[in-house]
């Protein structure tokens, strides 16, 4: 179970607070539940709020250089307002909905480097905002998306790192204010590329993939960016051998150096 302890800001005397999530593995469209455990003081306290969310550290590009922000995705309030006897134990359940859009931070059994998503708890106390620290989930990747990753695991292509930025990718179902990358490099069939960048943008019925393929320079020319963007269903993607799919403009954009 995860468990994170947060000592809300009340002074002498004031009243401790638990969240406890009950599973950390998730999946995008899937639910996480857990309970937030308000432990009393010595003096009686009005709770004016509480609430849970999603928060994910994103990169931001500057004029100058990259910075990090934390930015919440989506938020539960969970009641309204109440009161803490001193000494008593309030218990509160939620269970959290995961935005089918959540980039996964898992990948092959292992957590993907720089991924930071996790449940944030927020307590409202006397026109002040306590919010307490990050309770990591680990979100798994879809059916679909898995089945697009093991695509390129087929192909020899290799992990390379993974971010999320800030910003909108045009032409697709994109909701939430940043997206995920996955990057790989190439294996030797491919010679013409640098690398590959995959994003998943999903709903609840089917998802954009979107690759961005970084060109190698030429002898006459300079390295280039190639797009290409297609669909898959969250629940008929069995029928395409993704592996040949992926194969066939892949080999065409990296298959050689552009030498002329």
């Amino acid at each position: 179970m995860g468990f994170k302890r947060l000592l809300a800001s009340m002074g002498a005397g004031g009243a401790s607070v638990e969240t406890e999530l009950t599973e950390l593995n998730v999946v995008p469209g899937g639910v996480v539940q857990g309970e937030v455990r308000i432990q009393g003081g010595s003096v009686d306290q009005q709770i004016e709020g509480l609430s849970v969310g999603l928060q994910a550290r994103v990169e931001v590009e500057g004029t100058d250089q990259e910075t990090k922000q934390d930015i919440e995705f989506t938020k539960l309030r969970l009641g309204g307002a109440f009161e803490v006897k001193a000494g008593a134990v309030h218990v509160v359940p939620f269970g959290l909905e995961i935005p089918w859009e959540t980039p996964i931070t898992m990948f092959a059994g292992q957590h993907l480097r720089g991924m930071n998503i996790g449940v944030t708890t927020e307590l409202e106390i006397a026109r002040a905002l306590d919010s307490g620290d990050l309770d990591p989930i680990n979100v798994h990747p879809l059916p679909a998306q898995q089945a697009i990753l093991d695509a390129f695991g087929q192909l020899g292509f290799g992990f390379r790192s993974a971010d999320m930025e800030r910003g909108h990718i045009r032409g697709t179902r994109q909701r939430l204010p940043f997206y995920q990358e996955i990057e790989f490099f190439p294996p030797q069939q491919y010679r013409g590329l640098n690398q590959v960048e995959l994003t998943f943008v999903a709903d609840d019925r089917e998802m954009d993939v979107v690759l961005e393929m970084d060109k190698k320079p030429g002898l006459f020319s300079e390295g280039s960016d190639s797009y290409r963007a297609f669909k898959v269903g969250l629940n008929d993607y069995q029928g395409t051998d993704w592996s040949a799919y992926l194969n066939q403009w892949l080999a065409q954009v990296g298959g050689q150096r552009n030498w002329l």
